[in-house]
């Protein structure tokens, strides 16, 4: 990896004997240990002493493995830019890629048996910045790999991989709580990861280690007998060894440092240890430092290390902000929706609608009420009433109606609620909306009855409902049915539908299917249908007789066309006929794509389409920061000056407005 460009570097001398996080292995004749430490690799006499810096530099190295002759060290590196496999003679020269990834990047190494393959861990991520892991294997001269496991959710760990040495077995960690989420409030005395086994000729993936406490960073031993990982007990990590045969375990060592089985650890939720090839002794770093262990009589002896040199610091990049302006630019616009003529925009900021000429008017307020907060806009078909939903803690929720050119909006529903998503048909006599649940913040009242729902616009009846499940309702050319997208959640992955629903009820159709649209709207003429899938926005032509068209960014059944080039949503549609417009927001930018820019066979595109749009429409303000006002001083603080070792044991801080004004001891 080079350095940042134009980055200025620093020296920084280390001189240290301990180390956080040290994943460590031992040498097949058992005379050295390599380990990382701070991104750099070392190896060791096993008895301690100095250690020999094998790698250097900008990259991060670390999990280094000897291969079965000892003659290689596998390792993952991020200096090819991201995380990825690699090995390297013994003694740091020739570094290679095994793997060359620039998306689901790798790491754990593991070698086969005979030294030809590795495994390792690659991570994917769906809808969170949360992730899973699937074990691949690779031929240590390259290639794509071979997936030898199947995540079972997006969000759901799996990782460490071991194996076995007799090769016909691939042991790994996995979180195995129920669901398919990722859960902050994991309980670790019950049961999180557990030690799963994957036998390579019958490719039948079985629990291995189980039970309370959970089981991670498998680690066989040399002859196969054994089995060390880690498991917690009550509020330690500790070391156990299990016989493999009889499934016997028994407990090592209770000093570890504390796993991550709680939390998410794509690197490993224990660090690397390993065995002596005796199979009589592991090795492993606890409490700073590297230790060997005893297997017999769990006699522990520690390894002493010594790491003497330097790394390379870039200065980190900054920018001067003001700490406290009296203005700030509203950048959280959601719901962003145009007009069907194209000429205004209406928006949520700040808990309120706005309205905004195209493409260069002044935002205004839509309303001129305080008294509740408004969300989800919608222009009626003819561009002249917006729908919206409406909230107060006290008198719960509305929809309404209000002019398109502002004014007092009226109420339509007969009843309070918590209401989200509403549209009115195209003839402008009805509105549907979603009524949703109490959630876990918000009062339990009048949230029964969940799911679609449609009420005349002229207001003063009860909902009625349409259908229990769905959500982003919508109309295409006419009003007597209602477009939805409904998600089936599975254990794999979702199911995502848009169908479509009489007006009057009943009569459900399914039109088309994916694996990961969070937006379906069909065109105001029913014949396009705009998605929004890995953030991105597409349009692809609505075939209507077809069931359950699968549809998606790499779909082949029909012609699909990325509009958007880094991300959008609230997709929406404006015009008609040759003005038909898709529109998606990013921030407080607006992006429009006319149709006849999207496919080379509408009438009136161009020979050449331009490429995924990135120029977007400021449509944002400027809104007057909340200050406080009056003058406020707290006195007898201990303030750290940040002037060298200054300390002020009895001082005094004054504020104005937001701003610090003075601070000293007191008395000054």
């Amino acid at each position: 990896m080079e350095a940042p460009p134009g980055a200025q570097a620093t020296q920084v001398p280390i001189d240290v004997r301990e180390g956080t996080w040290l994943n460590v292995d031992v040498s097949p004749r058992g005379d050295e240990v390599v380990f990382d430490l701070l991104g750099d690799l070392y190896v060791l006499p096993i008895a301690g002493g100095e250690a020999k810096a094998l790698t250097s530099g900008a990259s991060w190295d670390m999990q280094p493995r000897y291969s079965p002759d000892g003659k290689s060290i596998a390792f993952t590196s991020d200096r090819g830019g991201g995380d990825n496999l690699w090995v390297m003679n013994r003694d740091g020269s020739d570094p290679k890629p095994v793997t060359q990834e620039k998306f689901r990047l790798l790491n754990s190494p593991a070698w086969s048996p005979d030294g030809q393959f590795l495994v390792g861990r690659k991570h994917f991520t769906g809808r969170r910045s949360l992730g899973a892991g699937e074990v691949w294997m690779y031929h240590r001269a390259g290639g794509e790999g071979l997936k030898l496991t199947e995540r079972a959710s997006d969000q759901k760990d799996l990782g460490e991989p071991a194996f076995s040495p007799d090769g016909r077995y691939v042991y790994f960690s996995q979180d195995i709580t129920p669901g398919k989420s990722f859960e902050y409030d994991k309980d670790p005395n019950k049961e999180i990861y557990a030690i799963q086994r994957l036998d390579l000729e019958t490719k039948e993936v079985e629990p291995f280690v189980t039970g309370p406490g959970g089981s991670i960073r498998p680690t066989p031993s040399p002859d196969g007998k054994q089995l060390a990982f880690v498991r917690r007990v009550r509020t330690k990590s500790v070391l156990y060894v299990a016989d493999v045969a009889s499934g016997a375990e028994r407990p090592l060592y209770d000093g570890l440092d504390r796993d991550m089985q709680e939390t998410w650890a794509i690197h490993g939720v224990s660090p690397v240890m390993a065995w002596t090839p005796d199979n009589k002794s592991l090795v492993f770093w606890a409490g700073g430092t590297l230790h060997r262990i005893d297997v017999a009589t769990k006699k522990v002896t520690p390894i002493p290390f010594h790491v003497k040199g330097a790394r390379t610091v870039f200065q980190a990049v900054r920018s001067t902000r003001p700490v406290a302006p009296d203005r700030f630019d509203v950048k959280m616009l959601r719901w962003m929706q145009v007009s069907p003529d194209g000429k205004r925009v209406v928006y949520q900021a700040l808990g309120r609608l706005y309205v905004k000429d195209l493409p260069s008017g002044t935002p205004r307020r839509l309303t001129r009420q305080n008294e509740h907060l408004e969300f989800f806009p919608s222009f009626s078909r003819d561009g002249r009433s917006i729908v919206y939903t409406t909230w107060d803690d006290d008198a719960l929720g509305a929809v309404r109606i209000v002019a398109a050119t502002g004014g007092e909006g009226r109420v339509v529903t007969a009843q309070p609620g918590f209401y989200v998503e509403p549209a009115l048909s195209p003839d402008g006599k009805w509105v549907v909306y979603r009524a949703t649940g109490d959630g876990y913040l918000m009062p339990g009242t009048w949230s029964r009855e969940t799911g679609l729902f449609v009420v005349p616009s002229a207001g003063g009846s009860v909902g009625r409902k349409l259908t229990r499940d769905g959500e982003q309702p919508h109309f295409g050319a006419k009003s007597d049915r209602v477009y939805f997208l409904r998600v089936e959640e599975k254990e794999t992955e979702d199911a995502r539908m848009l169908q479509s629903i009489a007006l009057a009820g009943g009569e459900e159709r399914s039109h088309l299917k994916s694996a990961g649209a969070l937006e379906m709207r069909v065109s105001p003429d029913d014949r396009w249908v705009a998605f929004r899938e890995d953030f991105n926005a597409y349009v692809t032509p609505f075939a209507r007789g077809s069931k359950e068209a699968m549809v998606g960014p790499g779909t082949k059944a029909m012609p699909v066309t990325q509009v958007s080039r880094d991300a959008g949503e609230y997709l929406h549609w404006s015009g008609d006929g040759a003005r038909l417009s898709l529109h998606w927001a990013l921030g407080p930018k607006l992006f429009t794509r006319a149709l006849k820019d999207a496919f080379t066979f509408v009438d009136g595109a161009p020979k050449t389409l331009p490429p995924p749009s990135f120029e977007g429409v400021d449509v944002s303000f400027s809104g007057k920061s909340d200050v406080p006002e009056g003058t406020l001083a707290l006195v007898g603080a201990r303030i750290l000056t940040m002037k060298g070792e200054e300390v002020l044991q009895e001082g005094v801080v004054v504020v104005k407005g937001n701003r610090i004004v003075a601070v000293g001891p007191v008395g000054k």
